[in-house]
């Protein structure tokens, strides 16, 4: 996977997760919460890996 798909699924992973902690949250649904919550945490990690994997490119392109 490239850093900009990493990147764009975090993104998309953060904000499903942000919608399922407010639907359970509103719902009262401790579940739903958690899922959301671990999603957005999922979604985190996709990011810093894209970040990770710009990082090591333009590492190798300057030499």
């Amino acid at each position: 996977m490239s850093s900009t798909t990493d990147k764009i699924k975090g993104n998309a992973n953060e904000a499903i997760g942000k919608v399922k902690e407010g639907v359970g949250k509103a719902t009262d649904n401790p579940r739903l919460e958690g899922e959301g919550d671990a999603q957005q945490v999922k979604g985190k990690v996709q990011q810093v890996k894209g970040d990770v994997k710009d990082a090591i490119k333009k590492g190798v392109d300057k030499t």
